[in-house]
């Protein structure tokens, strides 16, 4: 038994026998930029309430720019839930469910919308992928094929923060955690909106609403006017690790979608919490 003990090797590392969630011991190894795994990816979301709700009017002419677009770009496109997950969170805190159960059944609306977008674009070769091959299998999926559909929805599921009635982290959310997690090479968010506003433009004051062009994300945390996405979206955006900026553009005008991912404004640009490297 002696001999085997004096014949184990062991490796020197400055977080043996301590904690990983103390910043300041882990940032000597963990402070630098991660590997941007897909760097040439161009992440889309596609609007669960704001596009797909629409119909055939709305989505079609998004799924006919979305296959122009595929010579030019390799895609991930994210759908969102719309008005049937809101309908799923009425009858489950009807019936007090938490919000970890929640999160799962208004995901399952996101998946839906992505599978008639995944058929709609079949004869390109694209498909509807889950969570898990996301995560381990994109890149051959997008060496197969120019664009794969996915959830916009995080996989939290029953593991969703407790600290709201419904689910704080949506698709907004989870399609910039998702591309920054991937380092791809920009985030485009679809709406029925050209943007940001200073105020709501289908409130009462929408005439006097002004266009917001350009935002940071940590001007946008202090204030408190409506926005187009997830508030959590801007708690993410303080952490980033790749993406630098997020596009906002109106999906209902058509070329809007195909300037943005050329790399033209032509929606509201929100600056996040990354630097370049």
């Amino acid at each position: 038994m002696s001999e085997l003990a004096d014949t184990i090797k062991h490796v020197a590392s400055p977080l043996a026998r301590q904690t990983l969630l103390d910043d300041a011991l882990t940032r000597p190894v963990a402070g630098g930029r991660p590997v941007r795994i897909l760097p040439w990816l161009q992440v889309v979301k596609i609007g669960g309430r704001s596009i797909m709700d629409r119909g055939h009017e709305a989505i079609l002419p998004i799924v006919d720019e979305l296959r122009k677009l595929l010579p030019e770009h390799r895609l991930l496109i994210l759908t969102g839930a719309g008005i049937r997950a809101r309908h799923l969170y009425g009858v489950g805190l009807d019936l007090g469910l938490p919000v970890g159960s929640l999160a799962p059944l208004a995901a399952s609306e996101a998946g839906q919308n992505g599978h008639i977008l995944a058929a709609l674009l079949a004869p390109e070769g694209v498909s509807y992928v889950e969570h898990p091959t996301l995560a381990s299998q994109l890149a051959i999926h997008l060496t197969a094929a120019r664009a794969v559909v996915g959830s916009a929805f995080p996989p939290y599921h029953h593991h969703e923060f407790p600290g709201s009635r419904i689910p704080i982290h949506r698709a907004d959310t989870g399609a910039f955690l998702l591309a920054d997690a991937l380092g791809a090479a920009g985030l485009t968010i679809v709406e029925d909106v050209d943007g940001l506003y200073d105020a709501d433009p289908n409130g009462p004051d929408g005439k006097k609403a002004q266009f917001i062009r350009e935002a940071n994300a940590a001007d946008l945390a202090k204030s408190k006017g409506t926005l187009p996405f997830d508030p959590a979206l801007l708690e993410v955006m303080a952490t980033a690790r790749h993406l630098e900026r997020v596009q906002i553009v109106n999906g209902l005008v058509p070329g809007r979608l195909t300037a943005a991912l050329r790399g033209e404004h032509v929606g509201t640009i929100i600056r996040t919490g990354a630097h370049a490297a």
